[in-house]
């Protein structure tokens, strides 16, 4: 393993953090909120003192192998939320370790959970600190740092397969910092077109921001305990809803149309899929839930952004779908499990994932049948071969051992079994709410320590993908050089 390069990827990525710091800062000191500069001012002092000692220096051999890239990455999400649960430590806000580091995590990796009771007792700096960290972590840490930091090899590839989503990655450009650019530009046009869009409609400039950036990061932290259901506004309600859709489709897409290639975009399996399965469940808890309001349209406004936001795994809420009948819950928690596209900022196990599992089930029973037939598994019109194949069925292996023991250790704390369920499958999927105790009204507060820790874990093992997470507990990885690992 390439130690040296390793630090000082990790030193860079403190420097950047500690930039970042500067916005909830500023927002801070915007509203008088001086001691909570200072509790931003300490923490970016020491990444900026680390910064120095791991990344002043670039070393000679700037290779990155697949298992660097893959330890990279976990470290580098679990040591910016260390880092970025210390604000709310010194502020006293949050004072627990567990429950600092549980919410800073749950910020980056976009999932939404939270530990908080009354979010707006919190100070305007540390939620404006708590919603960015969505937009930072949405399109990825990694990413980010490749767009401003020139990597030098080419083989920091590796950087973002171990961290976009999805069961292939590729580039969008021959330069991986160009593609890098091109996906936080786009990225970024389309939040601030957000945040304009609900300034013009009446939301503070304030509260435009801290629901774009949940928004863009499909994250759903909110500054109003009862999320966006507090404006009771069918404007915010429609436009926010809208964008939530818009941010878990596949960014690629979105170069496609600016390259002006609709035939692509429109030729999309996943894409198709992913709005079909939208437009499926908003009709049929329509339907379901008619009976609970006024008229039609209310219940269909209602079950439009609960769809989106559970798929999209952004998790604002406009209602307490807890109170809802059975089948519209059981909907809600199925699409916990899909996510939205591959490539997007949204959790999950992805749409793409979903067909292909679903297209080879369909192989292996075809060739049960007929022995002898020659098929193949196709998506977006390209036949995959035998290696994604073999890698969505090991994804999908891992992904169900890992839920299981989660919910088996997470039962220890004596929760009910809807809670304890949804509690691991919305911080698994990073979606946020669950049911029950852990509703869109409620919080992970009651939880024991070590189930918030393992939560924090199953967070960020599903918004990297699993692997990266794994590897940090893999002994061989972290050997001399095993050569079976240098590609």
């Amino acid at each position: 393993m390439n130690y040296k390069m390793v630090g000082f990827v990790l030193g860079r990525i403190f420097w950047i953090e500690a930039v970042l710091m500067l916005c909830p800062m500023a927002c801070s000191a915007l509203f008088g909120e001086w001691d909570i500069v200072l509790s931003f001012l300490w923490p970016a002092l020491v990444l900026v003192a680390l910064g120095m000692l791991l990344g002043l220096r670039q070393p000679r051999n700037t290779t990155i192998y697949a298992r660097d890239g893959l330890v990279i990455v976990a470290l580098v999400w679990v040591l910016m939320s260390v880092f970025g649960a210390l604000p709310f430590m010194i502020s006293g806000e949050i004072p627990s370790f567990f429950d600092a580091f549980f919410e800073m995590v749950s910020g980056f990796t976009t999932t939404g959970s939270t530990i908080l009771t009354d979010v707006e007792a919190m100070s305007r700096g540390l939620l404006f600190w708590r919603s960015f960290s969505h937009w930072v972590g949405g399109m990825g840490v990694l990413v980010f740092a490749m767009a401003v930091l020139p990597m030098t090899d080419g083989r920091a590839m590796h950087l973002m397969r171990a961290e976009v989503p999805g069961p292939t990655v590729g580039k969008i450009s021959s330069k991986l910092q160009d593609s890098a650019k091109i996906l936080y530009e786009i990225y970024f046009v389309l939040t601030v077109v957000e945040v304009i869009i609900l300034c013009l409609g009446g939301m503070p400039l304030y509260d435009a921001l801290i629901h774009s950036f949940g928004t863009a990061g499909t994250g759903g932290f909110s500054n109003k305990a009862l999320s966006v259901g507090a404006y009771n506004n069918p404007f915010f309600e429609i436009v926010i809803g809208i964008f939530m859709l818009l941010f878990g489709i596949n960014f690629n897409l979105y170069y496609f149309i600016l390259l002006r290639h609709f035939r692509d975009v429109f030729r999309s399996e996943e894409l198709r899929v992913y709005l079909g399965i939208v437009a499926f469940a908003t009709i049929t808890i329509t339907i379901n839930i008619a009976s609970l309001y006024d008229n039609v349209g209310t219940a269909l406004r209602m079950a439009f952004f609960q769809v989106a936001s559970v798929m999209t795994t952004t998790g604002y809420a406009t209602t307490d779908f807890n109170l809802w009948p059975n089948y519209a819950r059981t909907v809600l928690v199925l699409l916990i499990f899909i996510g939205a596209c591959a490539g997007s900022t949204a959790g999950g196990l992805k749409v793409s994932r979903i067909i292909i599992f679903f297209k080879a089930a369909k192989q292996d029973l075809n060739r049960m049948v007929h022995s002898h037939a020659i098929t193949t598994v196709r998506f977006e019109g390209k036949p995959l071969d035998e290696k994604t194949l073999r890698g969505v069925h090991n994804y999908f292996n891992i992904y169900m051992l890992i839920f299981s023991a989660s919910v088996l250790l997470a039962s220890l704390d004596g929760m009910d079994l809807i809670t304890t369920v949804t509690a691991v499958a919305t911080c698994f999927n990073n979606v946020g709410p669950g049911l029950e105790l852990v509703g869109p009204m409620g919080s992970f507060a009651d939880f024991s320590d070590p189930v918030k820790l393992l939560l924090t874990f199953d967070m960020l093992a599903g918004r990297l993908e699993l692997y990266p997470m794994l590897a940090l507990f893999s002994p061989r990885l972290w050997r001399k050089r095993p050569s079976a690992l240098h590609s």
